[in-house]
């Protein structure tokens, strides 16, 4: 039987250790700041953003939920962050994607200082992550890490095979791989025989955002499986050909007409040695990471 590597448990472990620094911080008078700037009414988005900050609450890390309106413009934006950069209290900025369309994401991003750049997607971290230097890593990847490390799943000398080449996940997933000694190949969907490619995987982590689509046949017997992908499916076609004869699956697909899967296929993970599930597995470790990189940012910025 596959082992499951629980998400759950793992960043609970995490969310643990950052609580203890965050207290060895306050005997030194020093509490980590969190600010996460929300534009717009994006319901996913104000549920990411009310979890991040009811995490900090759980910490005891300061947050601030800023919600400036739709209408923003760039340039006031801009402003803003200027403004949050200036701030001694505040160690991490966030600013909570997706954007509005007027709005220029990537500049917006590029103007959060470097050292309150807790998501990670600053290119001089993105810089510092390639050169081995320490910075603040994406959650998501930094989380794929612990989840490995903290599951005693061998990554020196391993053959990884990453398929997504995205700046947010598959780029640095690789980087911190490559980084733990594992010999890494980077796949996308121009890749020809993928299935050729993902076969040879010690370790497979599939985050090309496509529901199921990691099959059998494309996983070697015995392999880790790290699936990132959060797909919400809604067809009954889509159904069946993931979940057929899954009497749990079918009872919550028929209460809420959709249900959350991965990247990889359900059957997928049968021959595995060890695989993380969805729900129930990366997921979970990106806030505990963003806690993590908060109090890291704090403890930089001061020197320690």
């Amino acid at each position: 039987m596959p082992r499951i590597l629980d998400g759950v448990a793992i960043a609970a472990a995490i969310k643990q250790e950052v609580a203890e620094e965050v207290q060895a911080l306050a005997a030194r008078g020093i509490r980590p700041g969190l600010a996460v700037v929300l534009v717009g009414n994006v319901a996913a988005s104000q549920i990411y953003v009310r979890d991040k900050a009811q995490a900090c609450a759980e910490l005891g890390i300061y947050s601030e939920v800023i919600t400036p309106p739709e209408s923003i413009t760039t340039e006031q934006m801009l402003a803003l962050l200027a403004g949050l950069n200036a701030r001694d209290e505040i160690d991490g900025i966030l600013v909570q994607l997706p954007l509005p369309a007027h709005v220029d994401a990537k500049t917006l991003l590029d103007a959060v200082s470097p050292a309150k750049d807790v998501d990670g997607f600053h290119p001089v971290n993105s810089g510092r992550l390639f050169a081995g230097r320490p910075s603040l890593a994406p959650c998501t990847p930094a989380g794929i890490i612990e989840i490995l490390k903290r599951s005693q799943i061998p990554i020196s000398g391993q053959h990884a095979v990453v398929v997504g080449r995205s700046d947010i996940v598959g780029k640095p997933a690789a980087m911190l791989l490559l980084h733990q000694n594992a010999t890494v190949t980077i796949c996308h969907s121009k890749t020809r025989d993928l299935g050729a490619m993902t076969r040879q995987a010690d370790i497979l982590v599939a985050a090309i955002g496509r529901p199921g689509f990691i099959t059998p046949e494309m996983v070697k017997p015995g392999a880790t499986i790290i699936d990132v992908g959060m797909n919400r499916i809604t067809s009954r076609d889509e159904f069946e050909r993931l979940f057929a004869g899954d009497a749990r699956r079918e009872a919550t697909f028929a209460r809420r007409g959709s249900t959350l899967v991965g990247d990889v296929h359900p059957k997928a993970f049968e021959i595995s040695g060890a695989y993380t599930p969805v729900p129930g597995g990366v997921g979970k470790l990106t806030i505990a990471m963003l806690m993590s990189n908060t109090v890291r940012a704090a403890k930089m910025r001061r020197g320690l």
